[in-house]
């Protein structure tokens, strides 16, 4: 059996060795003071000096604790008014009676017809009045540096808030303090009552007007709990900000506090159903947010984040805040006949705001992904359909703006899984972009087709009022067969088209950019095959072209090479290089393209490489605008010209419209590799 502990041998040796010494030296210093300190002495046998002292002291206790109560704190007024004005640098005034009552563990101060005027630069308008303030403080807490509130009474305040253009804001009191958009932070209130309260709110910047009324009423009906709903204007639109929350009663800073929030205006609304995770800190929160609207771009007006223009949509997700951090996080919904979910975090560095967005769709409609550049959309039963803007362009001409993209920072991730059927026949696309300083980047750009990717990066300079937009874009493997329609179930052209696009130029839109371009757009057919009957028409040989669609010859024959390779300067293109070499016509062309007017003016000559017995020697023409360009021959006498008009169209026109996409490096082991060297 194991041997029992013995507490008893430890116990004693503490008692000896510590405890007993210990008791000896406080013994023995009391002894000390009992004989040697004079205090003690007077203390314990207090002579008639001491006994004046002590009536003094008690005289002079009784006097404060009578001055204090039958003090008339009204007196404090002036001095207390001229400390905060010059504290604040504001006029600060108590204009009404001043209460003050010390003796209690609550201790309350009672302010009536108190006025917070404004700053400097608004001086002509009062940031607060209020009627009555009653305030309490927890004796208890105060005494150990923490500051509670059990009851903060107001009743009918005036509350003013102005922003200025430049930023400025009437309710800072201290304008030093730089703002690190972490919230307010207030005390705990345990009751909070608020009578007949007026806010108004104008905002500059963003030409926002508020008017509101508030409240904050005890009880157990509806009338009861935190009431906050104003109506007012956004940039001359209605505006309606509703708030809701529960009676502030034994409200604690460790249980959260439910609210409600709604706010509408720009064709748009937001919704939101949560908690403040410590009452009275209000940089934290979460919530449910849902959000609909017309326009997501409209979002800036409401909430200063930068976004790009969509149609409409309605998305709903999980908001929450940590000091200057917001996120919206796994939202989910639809922007135009697309699905769109993702995450955003909105910081602040500095003095600038950062946004990080990482978002994906499952099923892209691409004409959603077009209003980002501006083109108008239309969301019907078929999906979106987009248009420029104006009627007979091709090119958006929506401005961007420039201020909004200048005012943040940030990141953005997107990717489509798989995109709606398209005439283009997009498959996936991939964007990522960066904001810094006012200059987007966007890198890369692509489209992954059912064969062949587009891809490329775009730079658009935004520190200046009109823009500086930089774009190099690539073209490889798209099949010419899903440009250039089919005629009678057979394909009227194949092959791989290459390409690039490299331009640059100032412009406040894509139309205004492509107006005032320089740079160079080539486009290389290294192989393929063409329908013999429209490779004689491209050569104007009437007899032959036209008995082969007759008869309905399919044949076909060799495209050797094609290039067309155009410089670009002030928004006109002029072609350097325009050649298509097939077995049996060689073409060549020449004329420009306006991006400007977006106007054609092409003229394409041929050439048969065999003899004929039926030649017609007349160039073929391409003119008019882009959107609907004619092709014709130059030759009104000739026989047949009318019908030969309309054949060539379905061979030209696809051309022309894919100009931009050209990358002569790709085709350089092609059997044309000497005409694509003078491309770019």
């Amino acid at each position: 059996m194991a041997k029992p502990l013995d507490w008893k041998s430890p116990w004693s040796a503490i008692r000896e060795r510590v405890l007993i010494p210990a008791g000896a030296r406080i013994r023995a210093w009391r002894d000390w003071v009992q004989a040697n300190d004079p205090v003690y002495r007077a203390f314990r046998h207090p002579g008639r000096a001491e006994m004046w002292a002590a009536s003094i002291a008690l005289l002079l206790i009784v006097a404060m604790v009578v001055f204090l109560l039958l003090f008339d704190w009204n007196w404090l007024r002036g001095p207390i008014g001229r400390w905060a004005s010059a504290s604040y640098d504001r006029e600060i005034e108590l204009n009404g009676d001043l209460d003050v009552n010390l003796f209690s563990w609550t201790p309350s101060a009672r302010v009536r017809d108190l006025r917070i005027g404004g700053p400097d630069w608004a001086r002509a308008q009062d940031t607060a009045r209020v009627d009555d303030l009653l305030v309490m403080v927890r004796l208890r807490r105060l005494l150990v540096g923490q500051i509670e509130i059990p009851l903060l009474s107001i009743i009918r305040p005036d509350v003013v808030l102005i922003a200025d253009r430049e930023g400025r804001t009437s309710w800072t009191l201290n304008p030093d303090r730089p703002d690190d958009g972490r919230g307010m932070k207030l005390p705990p209130i345990q009751r909070l009552i608020i009578t007949d309260g007026k806010l108004s709110l104008d905002e500059q910047r963003r030409k926002v007007k508020l008017a509101a009324t508030v409240t904050a009423r005890e009880g157990s009906d509806e009338q009861a709990g935190f009431h906050l709903q104003g109506d007012g204007t956004l940039n001359g639109t209605p505006l309606t900000l509703i708030v809701r929350g529960g009676p502030f009663i034994n409200i604690r800073r460790d249980r959260p506090y439910d609210f409600t929030a709604e706010l509408s205006g720009v064709n748009s609304r937001l919704k939101a159903d949560g908690a403040v995770t410590r009452p009275f800190d209000l940089g934290q929160f979460t919530a449910t947010l849902s959000l609909e609207g017309q326009d997501l771009a409209d979002l800036y007006l409401l909430t200063g984040i930068t976004l790009p223009n969509t149609p409409r949509y309605r998305l709903s997700g999980g908001l929450s805040r940590d000091g200057a951090r917001f996120r919206f996080r796994d939202f989910s919904g639809r922007v135009g006949s697309s699905d769109l979910s993702g995450d955003i975090k909105v910081d602040r560095v500095g003095d600038r705001r950062r946004v990080e967005a990482t978002l994906h769709s499952r099923s892209l409609d691409i004409a959603d992904l077009m209003t980002v550049l501006g083109a108008k959309p239309q969301v019907g039963a078929g999906g979106t359909t987009v248009t420029s803007g104006t009627p007979g362009r091709l090119l958006p001409d929506a401005p961007l703006q420039t201020d909004r993209l200048r005012a943040m920072d940030g990141t953005l991730s997107y990717r489509a899984a798989s995109v709606k059927r398209n005439d283009l026949e997009i498959r996936r696309v991939r964007l990522d972009a960066g904001l810094d300083g006012g200059v987007l980047t966007l890198d890369p750009v692509a489209f992954t087709f059912s064969r062949g990717e587009l891809s490329g990066t775009a730079r658009i300079d935004a520190r200046e009022t009109v823009p500086y937009s930089k774009v190099d874009f690539r073209l490889s493997g798209y099949p010419l067969e899903s440009i250039i329609p089919a005629r009678n179930g057979a394909p009227t052209v194949t092959g791989r088209v290459l390409g690039r696009a490299r331009l640059e130029g100032p412009g406040a839109s894509v139309h205004d950019l492509a107006a005032r371009a320089r740079g160079t757009i080539s486009l290389v057919v290294p192989q393929g095959q063409i329908r013999k009957a429209f490779a004689e028409l491209l050569g104007i040989n009437v007899g032959r072209g036209l008995g082969l669609l007759l008869s309905g010859d399919r044949s076909t024959t060799d495209i050797r090479c094609a290039v067309a390779d155009f410089d670009v300067s002030g928004g006109t293109a002029t072609a350097k290089t325009f050649v298509i070499d097939t077995d049996v016509v060689l073409a060549k062309g020449s004329g420009t393209i306006n991006l400007g007017s977006e106007t054609l003016n092409l003229r394409i000559d041929g050439e048969t490489k065999r003899p004929r017995l039926l030649r017609v020697w007349a160039p073929i023409t391409v003119r008019g605008a882009l959107v609907a360009p004619k092709v014709g021959v130059d030759g009104a006498a000739v026989a047949g010209q009318v019908g030969l008009a309309g054949v060539v169209a379905a061979l030209v026109n696809p051309l022309a419209a894919i100009l931009p996409f050209i990358d002569p490096g790709l085709a350089r082991d092609a059997n044309c590799g000497a005409l694509i060297a003078g491309a770019r």
